[in-house]
């Protein structure tokens, strides 16, 4: 019999213990008064009944010590002969162990070594833990076991709690910014009859009640706020969910929070100004400097965001001219720098591998300018240059972390564009978007010129230099089941 099991069996002989004593071992009803952090804020001598969890518990002869953690900090415990209860400390040292929940009375005092402490009087079970904490200073240790089991890596690791408080502050900076410029926030549909707005692989479902196939958005809702630009609403926003079946890896995963908002009478030019008071204001706000090092790259947003042309910035680590550039020449450079392309790509799929190379060339900050048509169907020609979008990139640590364009409200522009994108489809790619005519018929209201922006929580995970996966509380994880018997068939 391992540890593990000698602990968990030892645990529920307690527990059947206290249930024949007739002792509530999770009761409904806790006299809570006090958070963990209050009671270390009060005056020595306050009486306070406060709870928590067990984190540790030691030397229980004529003076026992434990550690309780509630989500506001953690306090020790001292149960002293003379001050506290015998039969207190009997139950305490007998029936309570690491892990447990506690009700706890007592008063605030300062130990011998000045630590502020809770001399206790009294304490109740409220909840019996069956299964072992990890060990106090090292935690789990496997990284797939602690994504697996994110609650305990949050209670043994603070810095990885913090973290998830950064990022509640990281989305509620921009909500509250854009609230405070006039943008409505909105909601809307998850489940579509045609996945738009972003070139992506959808997840695709059946809608049992309407006896249809239904896809869940790749964008946050990109053609119906376009659509509410229609109805008149000006300025919106929304913060949420959106799902793609492709890939995971440092920088993407399949379902992760996004934020969008559509600007009327502004342009490209307009988003990159929001966009880079938005991102300083949350540097400063959120991390406390607009200085980071993420990977190999450093970078300061406080420094001049530079202009990357799409043409120049490829020609000139590639020596391929974009527009030029025949297939066969495209195809034979991506060999060369032993890049990943798709089997039959088009034309600007291999215009988008040969930059994404580009790309990891770059620390930034700075916006990329000058995409060309065929890479973004959504966005407005240049009027300078129909080959050419009104289109900007944030570039930050070799990658993108966030998108904007002067969108296109041009309804023949638009419908040509989807034409283009359905043969791109017919042929096998299963990122081009589909031909909307209901989004066609919208435009054709029309829609006032408009200025679109989206950032995911990419770049939350740049700024705090960690993998897309760990900045999400609960990341998605092949089954137990399935990994134990892929390492068996190993």
């Amino acid at each position: 019999m391992g540890r593990e099991q000698q602990i968990i069996d030892e645990r529920l002989k307690k527990l059947k213990e206290l249930q024949e004593q007739g002792i509530e071992t999770y009761p409904s009803k806790v006299d809570k008064k006090q958070t963990c952090l209050e009671c270390l804020n009060s005056k020595i001598g306050t009486t306070i009944k406060t709870a928590g969890r067990v984190m540790t518990k030691r030397d229980f002869g004529q003076i026992g010590f434990a550690n309780l953690k509630d989500g506001t900090g953690e306090i020790q415990l001292v149960f002293q002969t003379g001050e506290t209860k015998e039969e207190v400390k009997q139950f305490m040292k007998k029936y309570i162990d690491s892990g447990d929940f506690i009700q706890v009375d007592g008063k605030v005092f300062k130990t011998k070594t000045d630590q502020i402490s809770i001399l206790v009087e009294d304490i109740k079970l409220i909840t019996k833990s069956i299964l072992p904490l990890p060990e106090k200073f090292h935690g789990i240790q496997d990284e797939e076991e602690k994504l697996r089991k994110r609650y305990l890596d949050i209670l043994m690791n603070p810095e990885v709690k913090e973290m998830f408080i950064k990022k509640q502050k990281f989305w509620n900076i921009i909500r509250t910014l854009l609230i405070e410029k006039g943008f409505l926030e909105v909601e809307t549909p998850i489940l579509e009859t045609s996945a738009g707005g972003a070139t992506a692989t959808p997840f695709k479902t059946h809608h049992n009640a309407l006896d249809t196939d239904v896809y869940l958005r790749i964008s946050m809702g990109e053609l119906w706020q376009k659509k509410l630009m229609v109805a008149g609403l000006d300025k919106t926003f929304e913060i949420g969910r959106q799902f793609r079946n492709e890939g995971m890896d440092a920088e993407h995963l399949q379902d992760y929070t996004q934020m969008e908002f559509y600007w009327a009478y502004a342009d490209y030019k307009d988003g990159m100004k929001l966009i880079q008071e938005m991102y300083k204001k949350i540097a400063k706000e959120v991390f406390g400097t607009t200085k980071f090092k993420s990977g190999d790259y450093e970078f300061d947003l406080n420094n001049k965001w530079e202009l990357y042309d799409y043409e120049e910035t490829v020609k000139k680590y590639t020596g391929i001219n974009i527009f030029s550039a025949s297939v066969e020449d495209m195809l034979k450079k991506i060999k060369e720098l032993n890049l990943e392309c798709e089997k039959n790509a088009g034309r600007w799929k291999l215009v988008d591998s040969l930059w994404k190379y580009c790309r990891k060339k770059i620390a930034g900050p700075g916006f990329l300018v000058g995409h060309p048509v065929g890479i973004e169907p959504l966005a407005k020609r240049d009027t300078d240059n129909p080959e050419k979008v009104q289109e900007f990139q944030v570039i930050i640590a070799g990658t993108e972390v966030g998108k904007g364009y002067s969108e296109l409200n041009d309804p023949f522009d638009q419908e040509k564009r989807f034409e283009e994108q359905m043969k791109l489809k017919n042929a096998g790619d299963t990122e081009a978007q589909e031909h909307d005519k209901e989004f066609i018929e919208a435009l054709k209201h029309g829609m006032p010129p408009t200025c679109g922006f989206g950032v995911s929580e990419r770049l939350f995970g740049i700024l705090m230099n960690k993998p897309l996966r760990e900045c999400v509380i609960f990341p998605l994880m092949k089954p137990e089941v399935l990994n134990k018997k892929e390492t068996k068939k190993k």
